[in-house]
């Protein structure tokens, strides 16, 4: 496994929309892999392929407990097929804005189908923390920040934050 860079918003990246994954090869698989080590290590709870600079619909998760066995999940090209009308609100941060958090509010539920390693259409029901991780991560694929859901002149304060944190980060 190997341990990718992390794109730092602002990055026009992070912006585009993600083409889906046409067919999950060993290519993708270690990918997937990679993504996973890299979450991992950061450490997070999620990442989209965006996130390491490839424009492909992948997503990885493991919202697992700290006690808990990690339990990293691959998701190709995810997309929600149902929202529960119950909504949660999480401290959500992102590994491409780091140390920045905002309470962002989405549905408490959703359905999702995916393909998974071995190629097979699955659907999945998240809730709770897996929930808010899957909506953000898909949100990645869609060009879509967490700062996105923010008041401009919030977004506009993370983005200055990020910018220095970027200068800062190239003269080391």
């Amino acid at each position: 496994m190997t341990i990718r860079p992390i794109l730092i918003h602002p990055d026009p990246r992070l912006k585009k929309i993600c083409a889906p994954v046409a067919q999950i090869n060993g290519e993708m698989r270690n990918l997937a892999g990679d993504m996973i080590a890299t979450m991992h290590k950061a450490p997070g709870i999620g990442l989209a392929a965006p996130q390491v600079g490839i424009l492909k619909r992948l997503i990885v998760m493991d919202c697992s407990a700290k006690e808990e066995e990690p339990a990293p999940v691959a998701l190709f090209n995810p997309k929600v097929v149902w929202t529960s009308e119950a909504e949660n609100t999480y401290e959500e941060g992102c590994l491409s804005i780091p140390d920045m958090y905002e309470e962002i509010t989405r549905p408490a539920e959703v359905t999702v189908q995916f393909l998974d390693v071995d190629g097979k259409e699955r659907e999945e029901q998240y809730t709770g923390l897996w929930a808010t991780c899957v909506q953000h991560e898909i949100d990645h694929l869609n060009g879509k920040l967490f700062i996105d859901y923010l008041s401009k002149i919030k977004r506009t304060i993370i983005t200055n934050k990020m910018k220095k944190l970027k200068k800062e980060m190239a003269r080391e």
